[in-house]
């Protein structure tokens, strides 16, 4: 069990029969009345952020949710197959859980997977990928100090923003958490 007063970001825990995530909380202590914790929290299972405050002797069963090291194989439309990295095994997760997180995965790059009491719920790509610019408008000589950035196609199809000085070919570091570009490779 976990109590309210001890949450903190990213914990999980049972709630009216859901999996939620805390995302931000707040400790307050009015002047007039009784303290409380001011939370928005995530349903990992929907993704619906709801914001709230409970008393601080509130008290939730903790959530376990296992993150699973994966190889990313192969995607045949509605499926994407993955390979657990022990077992050899290849899961199937179809492409409403997978959403947009892997805009920026390769086949046989490592993902973690994400479950809750063997239901997956989510995938988790690499913090950072490196990948080659497949389509991009060519650069021009002396566009480095401004902040202009140009439309860019990476090999996995997803469209990021880059500088004008990037050309097709070039290796680029993506953040995947925010689809933005980090720096050259």
């Amino acid at each position: 069990m976990i109590s309210a007063g001890d949450f903190r970001n990213g914990m999980t825990f049972e709630m009216d029969g859901q999996v939620v995530q805390v995302v931000e909380f707040q400790h307050v202590k009015p002047g007039k009345g009784a303290a409380f914790v001011r939370t928005k929290y995530k349903n990992v299972i929907t993704g619906a952020v709801v914001e709230t405050s409970f008393n601080p002797t509130a008290k939730f069963p903790t959530a376990y949710v296992e993150r699973k090291d994966m190889q990313y194989s192969y995607n045949d439309g509605e499926l994407y197959y993955f390979m657990d990295m022990e077992t050899y095994d290849q899961v199937p997760i179809s492409k409403d859980v997978v959403g947009h997180a892997l805009d920026f995965v390769k086949e046989e790059m490592e993902v973690k997977v994400l479950s809750y009491k063997g239901n997956v719920f989510g995938i988790e790509p690499p913090f950072f990928v490196e990948l080659e610019v497949t389509q991009t408008e060519p650069g021009v000589k002396g566009n480095t100090a401004t902040n202009a950035t140009k439309p860019a196609v990476v090999e996995t199809g997803a469209e990021i923003r880059v500088p004008l000085f990037i050309n097709e070919g070039d290796r680029i570091r993506i953040d995947t958490r925010t689809g933005e570009y980090m720096e050259r490779a």
